[in-house]
């Protein structure tokens, strides 16, 4: 059986989905699962775009002989050799032991590292290096670090096909859709687009940067953009470039408000709920809260590259901060999140520490100010602990009319 999709006459999409996977990366959620992009061309030369990961393996075999119809494959060209994307080029060479592999310095060292066989057919390519496979010709263009160091991106002169590695990506299943304007985008694709870009490019803001403004050299001699995971983009480019920019700048999306709090007693989170409650009293309408230790920190990372401003609310636990918190702030900074306003609120019984924990994580971070003092709760709030919470309500609503 194959399942293929034609990008245009002459270029197949041949990759699979995987509903099955629970963790990409064994960190971040699939709830609705993931896919992974392959394609092939068919010119005087063929050539195959990326591989695919192992748990769709027969399946992108398949797919890749159909299209093939028949012909050998004469060019592999690795964009990306992260194994999701690579762990079946041993049977590409196997089938196709002739087949010329195109790839950066680095992934052909890291071929090595991870026990592929490439034979001798590895060609080392660069920044604008060049390939004629007939009637068109490939252009490289080197991508580091978005978001392995040994990325590339390819560009077709013909089709106008700019194959993005992993930019552009996006968690989920595509269900018998490719393209962008065949999924519902505002229905939940922009905000896996969101979570796929910040915990997997996050880090690299100033690198993707860089590959946005390769894109803007091309202009509209693009025509698709081809990514390894989620749909293909054939029209309103500017949607996803859009979002691309802002992210890679570390520019929040929305004026509003993200929460996220940890709380072991249900103190913490009537704090949460106070502080709720008086943001949309005061106009401020979009507030999204979370419980620190429920919501997975993949999708908090998410709300934080859309939103401007974040209140952290959270107990003292052991003498320090709460783990589930303590692993949220540093992830924060792991993934160079800047440019928020913030508000912070500790909670603790005999002696509260989190706040101080909090602040020395994020006065690492760049640009990120405090919009009201910090507050300190012992153990329950109560009547002087809410008016506190009511008043900087009031500033931090006020921040984000200013905003």
């Amino acid at each position: 059986m194959h399942c293929i999709r034609k990008v245009t006459d002459d270029i197949y999409w041949v990759g699979g989905n995987d509903k099955r996977l629970e963790l990409f990366e064994n960190i971040h959620p699939l709830p609705d699962g993931v896919s992974y992009n392959s394609y092939v061309m068919l010119d005087e030369k063929t050539v195959l775009f990326d591989t695919a990961d192992w748990d769709i393996g027969r399946l992108f075999l398949s797919n890749v002989e159909a299209a093939l119809d028949g012909r050998a494959l004469d060019v592999l060209v690795v964009n990306h050799l992260e194994p999701d994307h690579a762990s079946t080029l041993n049977e590409i060479v196997r089938r196709w032991p002739d087949v010329q592999i195109y790839c950066t310095v680095m992934a052909e060292r890291m071929m090595k590292q991870y026990c592929y066989e490439t034979t001798d057919n590895v060609h080392a390519v660069g920044e604008g290096d060049k390939l004629e496979i007939g009637s068109r010709t490939l252009t490289f263009y080197t991508a580091p670090m978005v978001h392995w160091p040994e990325v590339m991106v390819t560009f077709d002169d013909k089709s106008g096909a700019l194959f993005s590695a992993d930019a552009f990506g996006t968690f989920g299943s595509l269900d018998g859709a490719l393209f962008a304007d065949e999924v519902d985008l505002d229905g939940g694709w922009m905000a896996e687009a969101r979570r796929y870009y910040g915990n997997i490019c996050g880090k690299y803001g100033p690198q993707v940067q860089m590959l946005l403004g390769k894109l803007k050299s091309l202009g509209d001699s693009v025509k698709f953009i081809c990514p390894l995971h989620g749909p293909v983009w054939r029209k309103n480019f500017d949607v996803i470039e859009e979002k691309y920019d802002k992210w890679s700048k570390y520019e929040p999306e929305v004026n509003g408000v993200v929460i996220v709090y940890g709380s072991m007693y249900g103190n913490t989170e009537g704090a949460a709920q106070l502080l709720a409650s008086e943001l949309v009293q005061q106009g401020v309408t979009d507030v999204r809260m979370f419980d620190v230790s429920k919501t997975n920190v993949s999708y908090l990372i998410s709300e934080v590259f859309k939103y401007s401003h974040i209140a952290l609310l959270s107990v003292t636990y052991n003498m320090g901060l709460f783990p589930p918190m303590r692993a949220f702030v540093e992830d924060m900074q792991a993934l160079n999140i800047s440019n928020r306003k913030v508000m912070i609120v500790e909670n603790g019984t005999w002696a509260p520490q989190a706040s101080g924990i909090m602040t020395g994580i994020l006065d690492e971070m760049q640009n990120m100010e405090y919009v009201t003092e910090k507050l300190t709760i012992m153990s329950s709030p109560d009547e002087d602990d809410s008016g506190a919470i009511v008043k900087a309500a009031d500033t931090l609503a006020q921040s984000v009319k200013e905003q």
